[in-house]
């Protein structure tokens, strides 16, 4: 379902989303800036339950939304870059991967690397999600590869 933007030739894909129970109320994902990849991802915790992340801990915070990402394309749940420098709290497994055919609630696997407990409250901005291409590779078995000047040389191989 891409829709062509006014005045230009880019294909522009369209986002549909279902909004859960429990995400009643919430601001929509939004990009903040005109300029932003990312749109910002919400916490759809309880208003009299935060989520109190101690250090070291991790946790599965709900954003309430439910998304339809077109074919050809995927989700990508990054951390926003605040909470990782002011409070040493970050996404794990990132860029999370949202494919194109999930039709389950989206979660964003959060870590507490501070020193101090975490608190997440509702409508607390807590992710971002980049919408990006994907191309699926023709998967083919070989018996031997071309030489390259790296080779098998990996883990540092090519300096510091």
């Amino acid at each position: 379902m891409p829709d062509i933007a006014p005045d230009s030739a880019d294909v522009i894909p369209v986002l549909a989303l279902v909004r859960l129970p429990h995400g009643k109320g919430l601001a929509l994902p939004a990009y903040e800036t005109a300029g932003a990849a990312g749109m910002d991802l919400r916490a759809a915790v309880p208003e009299d339950a935060p989520l109190v992340i101690a250090p070291g801990e991790r946790a599965l915070v709900p954003t309430g939304f439910v998304f339809e990402i077109p074919d050809g394309f995927e989700g990508q749940v990054r951390p926003r870059s605040g909470l990782a420098f002011r409070n040493g709290v970050t996404c794990l497994n990132t860029p999370g991967t949202i494919d194109s055919d999930y039709r389950g609630e989206v979660k964003v696997l959060v870590i507490n690397h501070g020193a101090q407990p975490f608190t997440v409250t509702r409508d607390m901005r807590i992710a971002q999600m980049v919408i990006a291409p994907v191309t699926q590779a023709r998967i083919v078995e070989a018996n031997a590869f071309s030489e390259t000047a790296r080779g098998a040389g990996g883990f540092g191989s090519t300096g510091v």
